[in-house]
């Protein structure tokens, strides 16, 4: 299974590796994976003496991680190839503290802290880009706390297990047998759920204010600009994100970053990564601002796990999220029939009927990829045409199994708790509510911005959006705004960097004239 370039480069990986692991494999000899799994397992064991794989005959397909003979709280039902081959190697690198997503030690003694025991149960497709993400949060979050176990499961393999939870969206994640978490996430985020469910033992230590001449808060294209522009001025700077790429990393394709004709989300914020580690800049991943105020010229950021930053120049870059309807049975369906991200979630409906709510870029390119999988899919659409480009409108059009309703208000979402049945709508133009049986839902109505832990600080529009000038300047002296979370006319990758980067020479130019001292 794994080709002789790959061995390669896993014998260079495990070079380093200090203890012994082994493998565990428990498999049905009559299971239909089983080679498959064993074959992908012992091609790993064949790139370092210091893995082995050990198999036993039991019930279905699963293995777990053994260090020097000893469980590590980390287990595999399924075969990890894809997207998830990585969250393997991830984990075998962080139980020998080689890892990469091993957070800093304040996230870590949150970690530490947690109240177990604590047993996670993710479930994955194999085909998800956001799923390696938690998987991989989860696991190095085992190797830190002895009280937490985590399993991943495959979907496609436990499919009646599947059913049986009614599970219609991934990942799932599950903590003693209760649904916590469905979709993307971050390590910040599956932490903070964690502590509200389980609690925390406390730690009694006292947390100093920590003083930088710039603050960017968001680590998307703007935040990594503003910081990168900063550290060449020479200013100490910390960069506070829940992850590094933000919104980009959710983007299959893009073509349209200049000077790089074809490129992926994750690829850019890789070398988004890889770009912030040239520059003196203090990295401060899974961060969520919970407060903000000023105090003088200082701006004052109380941080999840109670941290505290103060900074006369304060960059906000932290973008925008999906928007939801916010219409009767939304909520309560998430994971059960309602879903964001088709790539992730689009195999579950795989020969049903869908609806995508949103006629514009995200709402066609969506429907065009589940056309491919689904019987049919209806766009509902609330304006009067589409406002998605013409190529990608002239592609849906051409597919036999799209209808498009336009002057669709989308009124409600109907279902039982588990499952979503129907969705109801208003006709615009006969104000009459009709429904449309179908089978899920997927929303693609653009994004909100980030901003509602600043706006009773700075002002912000009818959207939300942080009013700024043209150099980037809010109504505050020493806060700055770039990026999807202003006022900034057209959302795209190229145009949030060059804001990030003129917010940021607009911070230095304040500084040299006074106005932040």
């Amino acid at each position: 299974m794994l080709d002789s370039s790959l061995k390669e480069q896993l014998k260079s990986i495990f070079a380093g590796l200090e203890n012994n692991y082994t493998l565990a494999v428990t498999a049905s000899p009559q299971h239909d994976s089983r080679e498959e799994l064993m074959d992908l397992l012992r091609g790993v064991e064949a790139c370092s003496t210091m893995i082995s794989c050990e198999e036993s005959a039991g019930e279905g397909l699963s293995f777990t991680l053994l260090k020097n003979g000893e469980p590590t709280g980390i287990s595999f039902r399924g075969i990890p190839t894809g997207h998830e081959f990585t969250s393997l190697l991830l984990a075998l690198l962080n139980l020998d503290k080689k890892g990469k997503n091993i957070p800093d030690e304040h996230i870590q003694s949150r970690v530490k802290s947690l109240k177990g025991p604590i047993k996670l149960t993710t479930y994955v497709s194999l085909t998800c880009t956001n799923c390696p993400d938690v998987v991989q949060a989860l696991n190095a979050m085992t190797t830190l706390n002895s009280e937490i176990s985590h399993e991943m499961v495959d979907g496609g393999i436990n499919e009646k297990e599947v059913e049986a939870l009614k599970i219609q969206g991934v990942p799932s994640v599950f903590a003693n047998g209760k649904l916590i978490h469905v979709g993307r996430s971050d390590f910040g985020e599956l932490l903070s759920k964690l502590e509200a469910e389980f609690g925390v033992n406390e730690i009694n230590e006292e947390k100093p204010a920590k003083n930088y001449d710039v603050v960017v808060v968001g680590g998307g294209p703007a935040g990594v600009a503003a910081a990168i522009y900063t550290a060449r001025k020479g200013l100490k700077v910390a960069l506070l994100a829940e992850r590094i790429g933000g919104q980009v990393r959710e983007t299959v394709g893009i073509e349209n970053l200049i000077s790089v004709p074809v490129t992926t989300g994750q690829e850019l914020a890789n070398n988004l990564m890889a770009h912030i580690n040239d520059y003196p800049i203090d990295l401060l991943e899974h961060r969520r601002v919970e407060k903000v105020a000023t105090e003088g010229i200082n701006k004052i950021l109380k941080v999840s796990g109670g941290e505290t930053y103060v900074t006369p120049a304060l960059i906000i870059t932290t973008g925008a999220s999906w928007r939801r309807l916010n219409v009767p049975g939304e909520a309560e369906h998430i994971g059960k029939g309602v879903a964001f991200c088709p790539h992730c979630d689009g195999p579950f409906y795989k020969g049903k009927h869908v609806a995508v709510v949103g006629g514009g870029n995200s709402g066609v390119e969506a429907a065009i990829d589940l056309a491919g999988i689904c019987s049919k899919v209806t766009i509902l659409e609330y304006a009067d045409e589409l406002k998605a480009d013409r190529v990608l409108q002239d592609k849906v059009m051409s597919l036999p199994n799209v209808e498009i309703i336009l002057q669709a208000q989308t009124s409600q979402v109907i279902g039982d708790g588990s499952k979503v049945n129907a969705i109801q709508y208003k006709n615009r133009e006969t104000e009459q509510e009709e429904q449309v049986k179908l089978d899920g839902v997927f929303v693609q109505i653009g994004l909100a911005p980030n901003s509602s832990v600043f706006k009773d600080v700075v002002k912000t529009n009818h959207s939300g959006e942080i009013n700024i000038d043209s150099n980037c300047r809010t109504n505050i002296p020493g806060i700055y705004a770039a990026g999807d979370v202003s006022t900034v006319p057209y959302k795209q990758i190229i145009i949030a960097m060059g804001e990030g980067a003129k917010a940021a020479l607009s911070a230095f130019e304040d500084r040299i004239r006074g106005v932040l001292s």
